[in-house]
């Protein structure tokens, strides 16, 4: 899944839960469940994402919803592996590929 993400340096809850398609209650529950999900919060409790935990919620988002894992199978899948592996940046090249020639067809 390709997300459209303005390129910035914080991310709120709601841009990052639209781009999923998700509500942002599942967010705020991936973040007690997953330790690669750590958004900074403000003291007034208001979560900013940053460029990183928008990777490691795609990572979620493909294990869980595109994969049909369920929470501990997903924790499992990322002790596993690392955000480094050369598999995951190749899966990820290959799904914004995808997306861009999903998007190049729609256009003819």
């Amino acid at each position: 899944m390709h997300i459209d993400l303005p390129e910035k340096r914080y991310y709120s809850i709601g841009e990052v839960a639209k781009a999923f398609g998700v509500n942002t209650s599942l967010l705020r529950f991936w973040e007690k469940e997953f330790d690669q999900i750590k958004p900074k919060k403000k003291q007034s409790g208001i979560r900013k994402y940053t460029p990183e935990d928008v990777k490691s919620i795609q990572l979620v988002y493909h294990l869980v919803k595109e994969k049909g894992l369920t929470i501990d199978g997903a924790k499992k899948q990322l002790k596993m592996q690392s955000q480094d592996d050369p598999k995951t940046v190749l899966l990820e090249k290959l799904q914004k590929l995808k997306a861009d020639l999903e998007r190049f067809r729609d256009q003819l």
